[in-house]
């Protein structure tokens, strides 16, 4: 089982209590905690050192519990061996949050870790296995047009196993799009994000932005290019994007329903395969780029081209 490290919260104090120091090299002490506790030697510093107290810093901010939990005895020991540096009977290891495992029973903290990262994994995977999808453009927002993208989309991933959500139809608007993008994970939980619409050339799609803005090094590939400032094109291609955000997948597809039904294809074969962010977006694009191959030949035959009966 994979182990979460542990945001250490901003305490990471440990107290050294009750201890005789007459020409004890702090250096030392330092590498010798981090020794005992896994770390880095330059991850342990001490801060302050009095008649019977040694109060050392922990830089950095997470933790894997299970490398601290239970080393009292074992650190004390340690400590023991180093010259001018003497344990009693009553020496004792203090600290808050995280750092407090140290003192605490091995055999029964591991068994409390045990359970919470197994809780952990069953949460993960409700998230994960939680869906919702958005549409773009006023044309949805107005029902001027029936949104056909959000059933096809739910009936699909429904069939893979994901339990579904339908969420608003969002204007075209960066900052609005990627809001609603972020709630979706960070607020409401939701393991897998997808967009559809505002993929476009034109000055009005704003979601590959959108997207880009919460994820810097989100995947974009393009489907096709265009001479910019060629009629209505503002930018120079259509593109999809996935992207990711604390570890859910947020996935923007373009708004014809053809198309949808291509990308959701290539999109549940990328993760049936666990792709990554990259080769995932590389799927879909190469779906994408193919059916429109095929348009543009049906367009060019239909407008006079030969073809063959």
């Amino acid at each position: 089982m994979e182990t979460a490290e542990f945001n250490l919260l901003e305490k990471t104090e440990l107290r050294i209590e009750r201890i005789a120091l007459r020409g004890a090299n702090l250096n030392q002490v330092a590498r010798l905690v981090a020794d005992v506790l896994g770390l880095e030697r330059d991850e342990v510093l001490v801060i302050d050192a009095r008649d019977d107290l040694l109060t050392l810093d922990i830089l950095r901010r997470t933790v894997d519990p299970y490398l601290v939990v239970g080393k009292r005895t074992a650190l004390l020991e340690a400590l023991g061996r180093i010259p001018g540096l003497t344990v009693t009977p009553e020496t004792d290891l203090c600290s808050e949050g995280m750092l407090g495992w140290i003192g605490m029973d091995a055999g029964e903290a591991r068994e409390a870790l045990d359970r919470g990262s197994e809780m952990a994994e069953q949460i993960r995977g409700r998230i994960a296995s939680r869906a919702i999808v958005f549409s773009t453009g006023p044309e949805v927002i107005r029902g001027q047009i029936e949104d056909t993208n959000k059933p096809t989309i739910a009936r699909r991933l429904e069939e893979e196993g994901f339990a579904v959500a339908e969420g608003a139809a969002l204007k075209d608007d960066v900052d609005y799009i990627a809001a609603s993008l972020r709630e979706a994970v960070e607020d409401l939980g939701f393991g897998l994000v997808i967009t559809t619409g505002g993929v476009g050339a034109e000055e009005k799609d704003r979601t590959i932005e959108a997207l880009l803005s919460i994820d810097a090094n989100a995947a974009t590939p393009y489907i096709c290019k265009f001479e910019r400032g060629h009629g209505r094109h503002a930018k120079d291609g259509i593109r999809i994007g996935v992207a990711q955000l604390q570890g859910a997948l947020i996935v923007s597809l373009p708004g014809p329903n053809d198309e949808v039904k291509i990308g959701m294809k290539s999109l549940v074969r990328g993760l049936d395969r666990n792709l990554k962010k990259r080769e995932l977006a590389a799927e879909i694009a190469y779906g994408l780029q193919v059916r429109l191959r095929e348009k543009m030949g049906a367009a060019r035959s239909h407008s006079g081209g030969t073809s063959q009966s």
